[in-house]
Order: structure tokens, then sequence, then C-alpha cells
């Protein structure tokens, strides 16, 4: 019953946001473009931010150490939030319901809501900006593109990567609270 009910919500959600989709997802079809946001959403996957987890202590030594133990520890929130909020929202991603819109990657898993690429992507940021402003030219855009990726390549809705960066953000900020 409560998903019957969720599944109604969503689709009215989704009627609102497909042609937005629609639209970002042709994006994909130019082949230099399309390659940009595949290869933002791989390196989204992890390895990108894992990479800099690694790096960080290596360059910065014991600030970089603190900075990648705390993006851990909120990664590690986020992806909690994450698993809980998907398995119960259970909203479909865009390919699924419009056979229009084109799936450009493998998705993770089943569900759409929130976005988990975009959770971690702006929480690594702002765990790892408010300790070394001084990358904001690399993990700035970076993030813009794990997001952008996402509804690009008709993996999630906008509102999906909105709700992500909202809770990625109140984790790194509650995370660089607590461990200050």
């Amino acid at each position: 019953m409560v998903e019957a009910r969720l599944t109604t919500l969503w689709r009215q959600f989704d009627d609102l946001e497909v042609d937005l989709c629609r639209r970002c997802n042709r994006v994909r079809r130019s082949a230099p473009l399309g390659l940009l946001f595949v290869t933002a959403s791989r390196l989204g996957n992890g390895v990108f931010w894992y990479g800099l987890m690694v790096v960080l202590p290596l360059i910065y030594g014991d600030r970089g150490l603190g900075l990648s133990l705390r993006m851990l520890a909120c990664g590690a929130v986020g992806l909690a939030v994450y698993k809980l909020l998907k398995n119960r929202l259970v909203r479909e991603r865009p390919y699924v319901w419009h056979p229009e819109i084109g799936c450009g990657a493998p998705p993770l898993d089943r569900f759409s809501f929130p976005s988990g690429h975009t959770l971690h992507a702006v929480c690594f940021c702002t765990v790892a900006l408010a300790g070394l402003p001084e990358l904001a030219w690399l993990l700035l855009p970076f993030t813009a593109l794990v997001a952008a990726s996402r509804v690009v390549l008709g993996l999630h809705y906008p509102t999906d990567v909105l709700a992500g960066a909202a809770i990625g953000y109140v984790i790194a900020r509650s995370g660089l609270t607590l461990f200050a």
C-alpha cells in the first residue's frame, strides 16, 4: 500500500521533470560530450574520491590524513543514508519509465532517489575544501560534472540529484562539526 502511494507520488514528480530529462539526455548523443559524462560518472563511482583520500596524506601529511579520515567517515554515513533511502523510497530511474530516454551507463542499483554519486561527490568535495580550499579549481568542476552526468546519462531526475547534493552537504557539514 505504501509502495503504491510512493509510486503514484513519484510519477507525478516524473511528469514535471521528464522534459528536462529528455533534453539533458540528448547531450549524450554527442560523442565528445557523451564520453565526458560517462567518464565523470565512472570516476564518480569512487575511483576519483578514494584516490584523492590516498593522495592527500602523501602531499599534505597529517593535515591531509585528517581530511581523508573525515571524508571516509562522512562517506560511510552517506552510504548508510543512501541505502536506507533508496530501498524505502523506490523511485524508478527515468530510462525505465520513459523509453525515449536512453541509459548511458549501467546503474549501480535499481532505484533513482537520491543520487548516490551526487551525495558522495558533494560530501567529499565539501569536506576536502573545508581543509584545502586551494583544491576548489579541481573539485568543484568535477563535482558538478558528476552531478550533471547522472541526468545526462538518463539515470536520475534533477530532483534526485538536488536531494543527493543536499543530503551530502548536510552529512559533510555535520561530520566537519563532529570531527573538528
